[in-house]
């Protein structure tokens, strides 16, 4: 018996030129079962994103663009051929099952160490660490190099091979990664970007770098193809803002010009993290952020974080978002569209076989048994 509260969420969906099924996203998730070598996507992966092409759309994991983006054993690159076959592997996997899926694009900046890069140094618009110790190796993270305005359009030029080798792999569309304390988020927010030239000071400047990018992305993409996820009020990686309100309403005027096909938004209350690095509680700081958000995007929105299918479809219903996207039920639920759809019970994640490994907590999670 299907569940009518969340009906809407079975709605097919415009979402810039790709129509997808239903409004249920498989967001970015974090898995690290690339090979350690070529940074390339295997046979594992493909069949791991194939289990779950029921979702509306796919959004990958986290895919460099730059051997300074590094930042775990086990993620994927899009820097070369090897990795746009491996990639070809997951696309034709999901697309064999009718899914849909994008490519989640990313620049990890100063959240990484030189020690995952080869010696290199991590690059970020300003030499500034973050708190805390990095995750993987345990150890105080670096003083990153803040970067020049050469280096800068480099990076932007990665951006832009990746793109291009994305489309060679055959993915339906980009996620520009712009959350999450990573290096377009490190120039937008206040506490990370203490630059003196045009890409850092007030908003407009603090927003060019993630900008810039955009349009070199739809430029290879087309502007139907291209969405981004920010996290306005996260903490994860010390990140903080002033104003998140004036800061995200700026940057989705100039994406909504841009008629880009979605943003989602993470609704993220870290307030561990804003605890651990002594910042404000983001809850405290703002208080409904779809609702503040909403009328600077005419676009899709997708909500992300703290959500469920009922929540989800009451704020559908309201207008303040157009789809949802889901990481951790996807771990361990292939099937959640379907799950949710029938009301059928969700299998609980382990959490120590999140990372790293084989099939073991990665493929071998069934769909549900009647």
């Amino acid at each position: 018996m299907s569940n009518k509260n969340v009906d809407i969420l079975f709605n097919p969906l415009q979402l810039g030129e790709i129509l997808i099924n239903n409004r249920i996203i498989m967001s970015s998730l974090t898995r690290m079962r690339c090979d350690k070598i070529t940074k390339a996507p295997n046979n594992l992966v493909a069949e791991y994103y194939s289990q779950r092409a029921s979702a509306g759309m796919i959004i990958t994991e986290s895919t460099f663009v730059s051997e300074r983006s590094y930042s775990w054993p086990g993620c994927p690159g899009i820097m070369d051929q090897t990795q746009v076959e491996g990639w070809k592997k997951v696309i034709e996997a999901v697309h064999d099952k009718k899914g849909k899926i994008s490519l989640q694009i990313w620049h990890s900046g100063r959240a990484t160490h030189s020690q995952l890069q080869q010696g290199l140094q991590p690059w970020a618009p300003s030499a500034i660490a973050i708190n805390g110790p990095n995750d993987i190796l345990n150890i105080p993270h670096e003083i990153p190099h803040e970067m020049n305005l050469d280096e800068i359009q480099l990076v932007i030029n990665q951006f832009k091979k990746g793109a291009y080798l994305a489309k060679e792999a055959g993915f339906d569309a980009l996620e520009l990664h712009g959350a999450n304390g990573y290096l377009i988020d490190q120039f937008l927010k206040s506490n990370s970007n203490k630059r003196k030239d045009s890409y850092g000071g007030c908003i407009q400047n603090r927003c060019k770098f993630c900008l810039e990018v955009i349009d070199e992305l739809i430029s290879i993409f087309g502007k139907g193809r291209v969405g981004i996820k920010v996290s306005p009020i996260g903490r994860f990686n010390d990140m903080y803002d002033e104003d998140p309100i004036e800061l995200y309403t700026y940057l989705f005027q100039e994406l909504d010009k841009r008629q880009i096909a979605f943003i989602e938004l993470m609704n993220d209350k870290d307030e561990e993290n804003a605890y651990n690095y002594g910042l404000p509680s983001s809850q405290s700081q703002t208080q409904n952020l779809y609702e503040k958000l909403r009328k600077s995007f005419t676009g899709v929105i997708i909500g992300n974080v703290g959500l469920n299918a009922e929540s989800a479809a009451e704020l559908i219903r309201n207008g303040l978002i157009n789809a949802v996207s889901f990481g951790i039920p996807y771990v361990s639920n292939p099937d959640l569209v379907e799950r949710i759809k029938f009301d059928l019970p969700h299998t609980q994640a382990n959490p120590d076989t999140f990372f790293q490994g084989d099939q073991i907590g990665y493929t071998d999670y069934l769909p549900f048994q009647k």
